[in-house]
């Protein structure tokens, strides 16, 4: 038997669809190497799994769970108080491999992550704060917890919550500004100078830097600070991106000679009629179209939603997260982008994952590919043939599209021999073939030889030779067609020990 077999064996085993939960116990044990890290991470598991993972003596083990982006995240739960704060943190930095849309973790879970702290003798390694902004840069908060965290019960979140200063409500601010929490009226006072220009311009550093960079896109500016940086020809980008900009700088950044200045400048949404119509003939096209597209009035949170397509062209292939500003946008604006003539709204409204199903079918329809491929990424009532055409034409996005349990799986002997492996992958696996795809099981790439031999097309009998070849083996322990007596020899043959107890199915004599 060639030494690589069992490593073949154990990883195809940890993902075999049918594999029973006795099988997949055995697979915890650090004999399985490799295989127990594919097992924890890639694939759902039966409670009773899940029970031993979460309770597994090994850190190791319920870290790499916490990575899982295949089970429900409530079956995460026991992680938030997880002992190894390395288990914690990879809860709050997410699933691997990063998936394009977030996937929100309960409620809950996330105020559990948010507000704990450090236990007496910490060894400072990692910090609770340090886990509570991994969850932030995430993206597991539901937008719908964290608008309620300025007026929650839980003190340490109405802290947290001060933090969208600038987006809450006159009365919002003046609670927190009034609370009876001494520690979120600090941080409620902190965060209203950022509307205060003189408070601003005592804190601006003169060097370069990311902190200057921050204030000056941000924050109330006074008139002397705005004059300097005219005068010094810095930061001006942040300025036309500030919306506490005065008008009249406004309109000195509309004239400015760099196109990038004027392109932020025609995307905001506080312009008046004479100069929009003034950058709607600048020489740039890039501006021209920040200028054509969103006429007045618009809402910053429109051009918000415009912010996040623009920068990326028609052809654009990235498999950048998706994190659109959704909230505080009028559904009817959307759907008046999904019928317009601009391109660029179409686009903006293909990424809105409510649309009614009437403009679904419209701009699955579009003419415009870019338009038809970003509706078939983030809506989930996108038709199925609208995922598949995606998935052949955007490498980038396939990761995700994988995921979508609306992707087709079947119908795809007509691919089987396209010229992009992950296509003849896709392909190599549907179960509907009318005969097995013997020739892919000699394919040069090694996924479309996994996906081949894993197809349960392939009859019990004919798998013994699958496994016996390193090319194949990994895919056939695989195949949903091997009873649950074979998988408990292949772990045999590997060296695996069985369950404590005994407690496993009979495994036949099995072939060695």
């Amino acid at each position: 038997m060639p030494s690589s077999l069992p490593s073949h064996w154990l990883r195809g085993v940890a993902v075999n669809p049918a594999a029973p939960a006795d099988v997949l116990l055995r697979l915890l044990d650090p004999a399985a190497g490799e295989a127990r890290t594919v097992l924890c991470r890639d694939r759902d598991l039966p409670a009773e799994v899940v029970d031993a993972i979460v309770a597994h003596p090994d850190w190791k083990v319920r870290r790499v769970f916490a990575h899982n982006r295949r089970v429900d995240p409530a079956r995460l739960r026991p992680l938030v108080h997880d002992p190894s704060a390395m288990v914690r943190a990879w809860l709050a930095g997410g699933p691997r491999p990063h998936a394009r849309k977030a996937r929100p973790l309960p409620d809950d879970m996330v105020e559990a992550l948010l507000t704990a702290q450090d236990e007496d003798g910490h060894d400072g390694m990692l910090t609770a704060a340090e886990i509570g902004w991994e969850v932030f840069s995430s993206r597991q908060i539901a937008p719908s917890f964290s608008r309620r965290w300025p007026l929650h019960e839980n003190p340490a979140l109405r802290k947290l919550g001060t933090g969208s200063w600038r987006e809450l409500a006159p009365e919002q601010r003046a609670a927190l500004l009034a609370d009876p929490d001494p520690a979120v009226r600090e941080a409620a006072h902190r965060q209203n100078r950022t509307l205060d220009p003189a408070a601003m311009e005592a804190e601006l550093p003169e060097r370069d830097c990311h902190h200057r960079a921050v204030l000056l896109t941000n924050y109330a500016v006074s008139r002397t600070v705005v004059e300097a940086c005219f005068a010094d020809g810095r930061n001006l980008y942040g300025l036309a991106c500030n919306r506490h900009t005065p008008a009249d700088a406004v309109a000195r950044l509309a004239r400015n000679a760099a196109p990038e200045v004027r392109e932020r400048v025609a995307a905001r949404a506080d312009l008046d009629a004479a100069l929009l119509a003034e950058l709607a003939e600048d020489p740039d096209e890039r501006v021209r179209l920040r200028a054509r597209v969103q006429p007045l009035p618009r809402t910053w949170a429109q051009c918000g939603a415009v912010d996040a397509v623009v920068p990326h062209g028609d052809d654009c292939d990235c498999d950048c997260p998706i994190f659109e500003p959704y909230e505080g946008v009028d559904p009817d604006w959307y759907a008046a982008c999904a019928r317009s003539e601009e391109v660029v709204l179409r686009k903006v409204a293909a990424g809105h994952p409510h649309l009614p199903v009437d403009l679904v079918r419209l701009l699955a329809g579009d003419p415009d590919p870019a338009v038809r491929h970003r509706l078939a990424v983030h809506h989930p009532l996108a038709p199925p043939e609208l995922l598949l055409d995606a998935f052949l034409a955007r490498p980038g996005q396939r990761p995700y599209l994988l995921t979508l349990p609306a992707l087709p799986r079947t119908g795809l002997a007509r691919l089987l021999d396209h010229v992009d492996a992950d296509v003849r992958a896709l392909a190599a696996a549907d179960p509907t073939l009318p005969e097995p795809p013997v020739r892919l099981l000699a394919d040069p790439e090694e996924q479309v030889r996994r996906a081949a031999a894993a197809n349960p097309v392939f009859p019990a009998g004919a798998l013994d030779a699958l496994l016996d070849d390193p090319r194949t083996a990994e895919g056939a322990a695989a195949n949903p067609n091997l009873p649950a007596a074979r998988l408990h020899r292949l772990l045999d043959l590997s060296g695996l020990p069985g369950l404590p107890g005994g407690s496993r199915r009979s495994s036949g004599p099995g072939r060695s």
